[in-house]
């Protein structure tokens, strides 16, 4: 714990500011791997697809006389064509195998707005890469032209409009052939619609504590306001219900509240679009009761962020102070009422971590952050500082957040644990001479914490809380600062971020572990809001409780209740036996996981090829194996629960029996054939089959109950129905693509239980709801924002009563109710959801 809390101060301090040399050369080092790895899987493509093609040739040429003797010279033509030179031409789509959890990506996300040379020089690596994957990337491969030519012999009237038809879509170039079932006669005749149902957002787990700090208030209402992601939650901590804002476009950043306790501020990131260009940040002031936007301020002004934000209070609110993201952090105030800006000026190049103006006086306003305070006079239009002198006392490295105590003095916490006191110093006259002007210096200092104070609050009576990182523990100070009590909170949930008095006994403490407390010094703290602290990726519902679990690489795994809305337990996974945890790259962690059909145990798959299954009762690890010394993708139990399929980055699916109630597992088979790492696969209803997708736009198809042998003729599984549908290529989900799409801009999509909807998980922080089946582009749709990164994993519950989206690095799961068309739930509603229905023509 005293290693991360240290670690917190020096990236709260200095990330934003100077690239690290040492992350730079991490990202030159992960970029080179990535190229030799795209050269070596081309290269063993290309082996693959040579050994295989002198194996087909002669029972090919047998297959394509036998059934359409006019065939023979065609093939002749194609192989002449090729002069047998196929290893020039192969299709290296494996080339493109960057593990999806782990190779760095762009997507559209806040996180990952270029601002330093370091970006710069790992987009240039990564788009050298991207040129050999294309350079290898230009024509199909000798053997898939020869599988067309073989299904299209087979078929002779395989003409659009027919049975026996086939579509191809393109991915990077690649062409994929989906075969049309037989039920639909004419291809072209199908018409897509929107689907009827659509969603609306429910509620929100998680909480914005770990690089997020003053993000924490009480309302008027007796509501608890916070963020995560693109979304502000106003949650009721007495009536356990959540309303949402929704009104901005990327991360939010920062919160504060008026003094009125109903006009909310919030400012977000710039973020970029899903072409990479930089989007611009801006404050929104809002009404907390009817969540109705009053002001959009600074768009166009604040560049790449808004860190902090302040409301005046002697003059009843009636100015904003924002400081933005930018070299300089700009400083600027504007009228609340009008949206207009009345002064702004550049602040430091140092990290500012907080801003507020004096309580007493509007025309004071101070700063704070790494190595300093700045004291600000705003005075006819023009802004004017003076630095904190520290004098005879040491310079802590950052002065993490401050207070105004009801004398008018300003209190201050820092990297050091201690809390100063500063105030107002005559000029030195004896030293400046006639002109020397006041100065504010130390006052006194009072010995607070083990480590940093992370958050200071002042009690209505002039008692003050402190909150530490380091020692985790809350203390109250009397009014002349003199210790009163103390207790520490749980380690599991981290740092003391920010604190919130309730009613002077009672109070709100954010953590950096992403979790919101609630108690007093006598009875302790119990956590209301809890969430992940690292990217997400495991997401599985239970098949007939509403229940769902979610796993990441924070190595926790944590299963939620969607009904009552709260976290029913969690655990975190061991490392190597030893249970200590380690930043190192071999640290395992949880990136998947599906329940047995009986419900009774879970199945997740961990970042180093190891599995577990856990028993839902018990919370106990009751199976313990390893497949492969690679990460897993996928888990999938088949429908009866006789068989468990793993997929991993090693190109393999393994396949389990399952008996004793999901308890017992025994080696069934292996599927071999993928030549990229597995990224979905699905059973078919009657548990015999297996459709699977991999890293380089494959789709294969196995008989399982045949001893896992691979189908080499897909066109016979073109009537097969799947139990489940979360491949991401496949003729019923062709139509979820988009244009031009690079083959990784979807993540994971999941058909609802009905088989009426399926929803789409997309690299654009968007979750999108189709029509099933989905088989022509273009297909229209119902888009939902509110993440704040990728969104990596999408579920339905067991009854399709709501879905479950998970965000990657926003850490944020959001729950939405699947709502069909005539029963919204009013004005209101509407309001907090705002979603945004998006047919293409």
């Amino acid at each position: 714990m005293d290693g991360s809390t240290n670690s917190l101060d020096d990236v709260s301090g200095s990330s934003a500011e100077y690239p690290d040399r040492v992350s730079m050369m991490e990202g030159r080092l992960q970029a080179q791997e990535d190229e030799i790895m795209l050269l070596k899987s081309s290269l063993a493509d290309a082996l693959r697809r040579l050994r295989l093609h002198d194996q087909l040739i002669p029972l090919l040429k047998q297959q394509i006389i036998a059934v359409n003797p006019a065939a023979s010279r065609v093939l002749n033509q194609v192989y002449c064509s090729d002069g047998f030179s196929s290893s020039r031409k192969l299709s290296s789509s494996s080339a493109l195998d960057s593990p999806r959890h782990s190779a760095p990506r762009a997507r559209r996300n806040s996180e990952k707005l270029v601002k330093d040379p370091q970006e710069k020089t790992k987009k240039l690596l990564d788009k050298k890469a991207s040129s050999s994957a294309n350079l290898l990337n230009r024509s199909p491969s000798l053997e898939s032209r020869t599988k067309d030519l073989i299904a299209r012999a087979g078929s002779p009237g395989s003409r659009r409009g027919t049975q026996g038809q086939s579509i191809k879509m393109f991915i990077r170039g690649r062409p994929i052939t989906m075969y049309v079932p037989s039920n639909i006669l004419n291809y072209e005749d199908l018409r897509m619609e929107p689907p009827v149902e659509k969603l609306e957002l429910d509620w929100v787990y998680g909480y914005r504590g770990r690089d997020c700090r003053a993000n924490l208030y009480l309302l008027s209402s007796g509501e608890a306001v916070y963020f995560i992601a693109c979304v502000v939650v106003l949650y009721h901590i007495n009536n356990r219900t959540q309303r949402h804002y929704r009104k901005h476009t990327d991360c939010v950043r920062c919160l504060t509240i008026h003094p009125d306790k109903v006009r909310v501020a919030s400012g977000q990131t710039a973020g970029v679009d899903k072409d990479g260009k930089p989007l611009q940040p801006y404050v929104h002031i809002w009404d907390s009761s009817t969540l109705i936007t009053l002001q959009q301020i600074g768009l166009g002004t604040f560049e790449r962020g808004v860190g902090s934000v302040a409301f005046s209070f002697a003059d009843t609110g009636a100015f904003l102070c924002v400081i933005d993201d930018s070299n300089e952090h700009m400083l600027s105030v504007w009228d609340c009422a009008k949206g207009t800006k009345h002064t702004e000026v550049k602040s430091t190049n140092e990290a500012v971590f907080a801003v507020e103006f004096n309580p007493s006086d509007s025309t004071n306003i101070i700063t704070c952050g790494k190595s300093h305070i700045y004291f600000w006079t705003l005075s006819a239009g023009s802004l004017t500082k003076k630095q904190g002198i520290f004098g005879k006392y040491k310079k802590p490295k950052f002065i993490q957040c401050f207070v105004f105590s009801l004398t008018g003095d300003v209190l201050t916490g820092d990297s050091e644990g201690n809390i100063l006191t500063w105030g107002k110093s005559p000029g030195d006259i004896k030293t400046l001479g006639k002109g020397a002007k006041e100065t504010f210096q130390i006052m006194r200092q009072t010995r607070a914490h083990d480590g940093s104070v992370f958050t200071l609050c002042m009690l209505q009576g002039g008692a003050l809380l402190s909150g530490g990182g380091k020692d985790r523990k809350i203390i109250r100070w009397s009014a002349d600062l003199a210790p009163e009590r103390e207790c520490e909170i749980p380690e599991k949930f981290g740092a003391v971020r920010c604190i919130t008095d309730v009613n002077g006994e009672e109070v709100l403490v954010g953590t950096t572990r992403n979790a919101i407390l609630r108690g007093t010094f006598s009875d302790g703290f119990v956590a209301i809001v809890q969430g992940h602290v690292d990217e997400m990726w495991g997401l599985a519902t239970h098949p007939s409780q509403d229940v769902f679990l979610t796993c990441g690489h924070d190595r926790q795994v944590c299963v939620w209740n969607t009904a009552e809305h709260k976290l029913d337990w969690c655990t975190t996974l061991e490392v190597g036996g030893s249970g200590q945890y380690t930043n190192s790259p071999t640290h395992e962690y949880g990136l998947c996981a599906d329940f047995c059909p009986n419900g009774a145990v879970v199945s997740v798959g961990l970042s180093t090829g190891r599995w577990l299954v856990l028993d839902l009762q018990t919370k106990e690890v009751i199976s313990d194996y390893t497949d492969g010394n690679e990460q897993l993708s996928v888990m999938r139990y088949s429908p009866d629960g006789s068989f468990l399929a793993v997929g991993s980055h090693d190109n393999f699916i393994y396949v389990y029996n399952v008996t004793e109630c999901g308890r017992r597992y025994s080696r069934y088979g292996k599927c071999n054939g993928h030549s990229s790492f597995i990224t979905h696969l699905d059973w078919s209803k009657d548990g015999k089959y297996i459709m699977s997708n991999s890293g380089d736009y494959e789709i294969l198809y196995w008989d399982v109950a045949g001893g896992c042998k691979l189908l080499r003729n897909r066109y016979e599984s073109k009537d097969r129905e799947w139990a489940s549908y979360t491949c991401v290529l496949g003729f019923h989900v062709m139509g979820v693509w988009l244009e031009g799409s690079d083959g990784t801009d979807i993540n994971a999509l999941c058909r609802s239980h009905s088989e009426r909807v399926v929803a789409v998980a997309d690299d654009f922080c968007k979750v999108h709801l189709f029509q099933y089946p989905c088989p022509k582009p273009k297909a229209p749709n119902h888009s939902y924002e509110g993440h704040g990164s990728h969104v990596t994993n999408v579920r339905f519950t067991h009854c399709d009563s709501h879905l479950l989206s998970m965000g990657g690095k926003d850490t944020c799961i959001l729950q939405w109710e699947v709502k069909r068309a005539g029963t919204s739930d009013g004005g209101d509603r509407l309001h907090s959801t705002s979603f945004t229905s998006s047919p293409e023509p």
